[in-house]
């Protein structure tokens, strides 16, 4: 736990990336058993420990601890784990460096609820302060130290002087603590297979386009067609059954059964998980109802049907169909969509520009039709691999929609940002009986620098009005230009309208909250 705790404090205090990327190589190399591999999964998110909740956490600090103490603590500080590592009392007892991640997760995973509690307080009890904190980090699963799942993947390959993209290839095969992942990488047995298995294969993903792109490249060498907005999903089908994967590689079948039904075809497609059937399309709020639930009933998918929207084939049969070009990929997805049910998958079409300029009046015109989010283009002569390759595929997404919001609420952010406001409710005008009065319409709390966030947190702490536990009203002075890409419909809200992808686009310390948006103005951009 000791190199595990030091490595989390290295990466919650290196910004940089290839700093970060530096300290998981070395702890990696340095790290054995099955203490790297469960300290992997801690960082990627795959380590599941069912019976150690923030509550439980919680709960033992307010018993060990003065609990109004605790509750204002927390309060101030923002990150569980930090909160209880620091007040936690010191023990009588010596200090004891020598717990094993793979003991801690070992006795957990084996557990009952009490006993957990019981092991919890124990470790608490008798490590040091940096060390209680690595184990409430790891044991809640919020670790927050900026590592993505495939920066590890990354540093792991740099480690082992392995390419990433046959460790991309082996992760959906494997599982904490990783022996089989190891034992190859060390070169104690064969690469894990996926010959007859129905797993994730890593996405190809595009660039946004720049202006400089339309002087550089032939619109010619592209394939064109929409940017369809709905949710990127990859289907495999083998002897092991179908399975439908999110575009993070999470196994999403159980959430959409009508897709996953025996095809009679085997192999792997790329696509747009879209609401509607093929003939009529919903919108992403519709989406919306079925995305992010354990299950889905008859009537919720005679409801909100949805189907897949194929633009790309990776597998036919038992042939990766990767290394060839999209021009050869293309006619093998036609073929292979004619065998699929016709109510549940489509393809995406091509659309036809003859140059940049009618392009880009196609593009314009995409705010039209809520459905279509701008255009992609991918090469013709391009290959399928992992991640974003320089002028292979793009993205041309048409241009965001903005709106004059008042600052209304704000809240303290997680990790880095645990003690600045940096969660902000914006807020339109709208017309009471007793004259105008503003209802929030959007929650924000990306799109600003590091120094616009300190110059917000400022403004919170200078005009904090009310205070609602964590939450802070502030003084209606603030307006902020928001950009977001649509707005729609939504009963869950007490303004009756919902922003798709709200985000900072400029703070107007300039404007006077009363020019500010009004509902009825963001009513008329309803999708």
């Amino acid at each position: 736990m000791k190199q595990f705790s030091q490595l989390l404090e290295n990466l919650l205090f290196s910004p940089r990336r290839n700093d970060k990327l530096a300290h998981l190589v070395s702890w990696l190399r340095a790290a054995s058993g099955d203490s790297r591999g469960f300290g992997v999964a801690a960082i990627t998110g795959d380590l599941n420990l069912p019976h150690v909740k923030g509550k439980m956490i919680r709960d033992l600090a307010s018993s060990a601890t003065d609990e109004v103490l605790f509750a204002l603590s927390y309060d101030f500080v923002g990150d569980l784990a930090e909160t209880v590592s620091l007040l936690w009392p010191k023990s009588d007892v010596p200090l004891n460096s020598e717990f094993s991640i793979e003991d801690i997760v070992s006795r957990l995973q084996t557990a009952s609820r009490k006993e957990a509690e019981i092991l919890m307080r124990h470790w608490l009890d008798h490590m040091p302060q940096t060390q209680k904190w690595a184990l409430l980090k790891m044991a809640t699963g919020g670790l927050r130290v900026g590592v993505s799942a495939r920066l590890m993947r990354l540093a792991i390959a740099e480690a082992f002087d392995a390419a990433v993209e046959e460790i991309e290839e082996v992760w959906p095969l494997i599982t904490p603590p990783y022996h089989d992942l190891f034992a190859w990488l060390e070169g104690q047995a064969e690469r894990p297979s996926a010959e007859g298995r129905s797993v994730f294969r890593p996405l190809m993903l595009a660039h946004p386009l720049e202006e400089s792109d339309q002087q550089k490249y032939d619109l010619a060498q592209f394939h064109i067609e929409w940017k369809w907005d709905g949710a990127r999903v990859q289907l495999a089908a083998s002897e092991e059954g179908v399975k439908l994967f999110s575009r993070s590689g999470d196994d999403i079948s159980a959430t959409f059964p009508e897709l996953v039904q025996p095809l009679g075809w085997q192999g792997v497609l790329d696509g747009e998980l879209l609401a509607g059937t093929p003939d009529c399309l919903g919108s992403f709020n519709d989406l919306q109802q079925r995305l992010n639930r354990k299950g889905a009933s008859k009537s919720q998918m005679a409801k909100q049907p949805v189907f897949m929207r194929c633009y790309d084939i990776l597998q036919s049969g038992q042939t990766d169909v990767r290394h060839l070009p999209l021009k050869e990929r293309k006619p093998l997805l036609e073929e292979v969509a004619h065998q699929l049910p016709q109510t549940h998958f489509d393809i995406s079409e091509a659309v036809e520009a003859k140059g940049w300029e009618e392009l880009t009046i196609l593009r314009d015109q995409c705010r039209d039709n809520p459905l279509i989010e701008g255009v992609m283009l991918k090469d013709k002569e391009g290959s399928y691999q992992l991640g974003r390759i320089k002028g292979q595929w793009f993205k041309w997404k048409r241009d965001p929609l903005e709106a004059d919001l008042v600052v209304l609420y704000a809240q303290r952010g997680h990790g880095k940002r645990s003690s600045l406001y940096s969660d902000f409710t914006l807020a339109a005008w709208t017309d009471t009986e007793t004259g105008p009065a503003l209802v929030p319409v959007a929650k924000a709390y990306s799109g600003f620098t590091d120094a616009e966030l300190r110059k917000l947190d400022k403004f919170v702490r200078d005009h904090t009005t009310q205070k609602f536990g964590p939450v802070r009203e502030v003084e209606p002075k603030l307006v902020v230009q928001i950009a977001f890409d649509s707005i729609h419909r939504s009963p869950r809200h007490k303004s009756g309208v919902a922003m798709r992808f709200p985000r900072f686009h400029a703070i107007r310390w300039d404007k006077d909250c009363e020019d500010a948006a009004h509902l009825s103005e963001l009513e008329q951009l309803l999708t």
